[in-house]
């Protein structure tokens, strides 16, 4: 049975955030990837950097056994790790040591939003203490600016997340870059990507 997911999202954003981490990627090394869902992204990523060894993960098992299986539908099984089991508030994360000493490169593509707060500190606190200096940490999704809403689809999709869980929803912005701040990042630059989303460029200081 083929257990791959697909994600419409990732299809229409890959190709943006993509042409942003060739920017911001090292040259070597490898990338965690949290929160990877059906693996798309991963897979894709995989391929435009191989210079990169791209770990993806996942607390979902289904969202595991998707993403395993996009790594061998795409022939990857020889340069990319199965996904690993990891929820971001267990901590530490359970990484091997082929990646942890290997890591330069942290990526969370639209997880803030359908978490609970506290997820939010444990990305950024659990990745200031993995990543070497100068390292990124590159954080993508929708977000409030200044108190409010930066769009009307925004606003309407952050009521119907707090609906769905009241402990979801759009993070502010500022919040997150005070947290990130504590936890021992510069914020490198935050950018206006499609669809009302942004990416926050975070560096290991």
């Amino acid at each position: 049975m083929d257990q791959r997911l697909f994600f419409p999202a990732t299809e229409r954003n890959r190709g943006p955030i993509g042409d942003l981490l060739n920017q911001l990627l090292p040259a070597s090394g490898a990338v965690l990837e949290l929160a990877s869902g059906s693996g798309e992204h991963a897979t894709c990523f995989q391929q435009r950097f191989p210079h990169l060894r791209w770990q993806a993960s996942d607390p979902d098992r289904n969202h595991r056994a998707s993403i395993d299986a996009w790594i061998q539908h795409q022939g990857l099984s020889q340069v990319m790790p199965a996904a690993l089991n990891i929820d971001v508030e267990k901590r530490p994360w359970p990484l091997p040591q082929t990646i942890r000493g290997a890591l330069n490169a942290v990526v969370c593509i639209n997880l803030l939003h359908i978490s609970p707060a506290s997820c939010t500190d444990a990305v950024l606190e659990e990745s200031a203490l993995l990543l070497p200096s100068g390292a990124p940490l590159i954080i993508y999704g929708p977000f409030m600016r200044n108190g409010a809403h930066t769009s009307a689809s925004n606003a309407a999709f952050d009521q119907s997340l707090r609906e769905r869980n009241h402990r979801w929803g759009l993070r502010e912005l500022n919040h997150v870059t005070a947290i990130a701040a504590n936890a021992g990042f510069k914020t490198e630059n935050v950018l206006p990507m499609p669809a009302n989303n942004l990416s926050l460029v975070f560096q290991r200081a």
